[in-house]
């Protein structure tokens, strides 16, 4: 039996590091305001792993938390600014964006909240309205 694969991120700067172990327990993107704005993006790319797949391995007093709500912990460096993942306490999930971990094989598998998006994506990929239900969501689909 073989070991977990483990792929290395880190922020803009390599100030700080972070690795993620196994496999995510979801992959895709979201289109919501909130995840747009901190992103500056059109949409985000997400992969979320249980909290303790995802290790900071370098810099861990150079991390910055910012929490709109008291849903998500936002997290950034310090030095540069960089993004590195965002804990959802409670969902039990570390987002941690797919740009932060180069080298794993992200391949989305849903859109969130796409009632709010900017950027309409053809991709045949179900396009939830908010989230799904087990995740506390409506579970909603919407149409491309």
């Amino acid at each position: 039996m073989g070991e977990e694969p483990i792929y290395n991120g880190s922020c803009f700067c390599g100030a700080v590091e972070i690795t993620v172990t196994g496999a995510p327990v979801g992959m895709g993107y979201c289109h919501c305001a909130s995840c747009r704005s901190w992103s500056a993006g059109p949409v985000n790319a997400f992969t979320l792993w249980q909290p303790e797949a995802v290790r900071i391995t370098k810099g861990a007093d150079n991390i910055g938390t910012y929490n709109k709500t008291p849903h998500s912990y936002r997290k950034w460096c310090k030095t540069c600014g960089g993004h590195l993942f965002t804990e959802h306490p409670g969902m039990g999930v570390t987002d941690v964006y797919a740009a932060t971990i180069p080298d794993f094989p992200y391949e989305a598998g849903l859109h969130v909240h796409y009632q709010e998006t900017r950027l309409p994506m053809h991709d045949g990929l179900p396009k939830m309205k908010d989230l799904p239900e087990e995740m506390g969501g409506s579970g909603v689909t919407m149409a491309e």
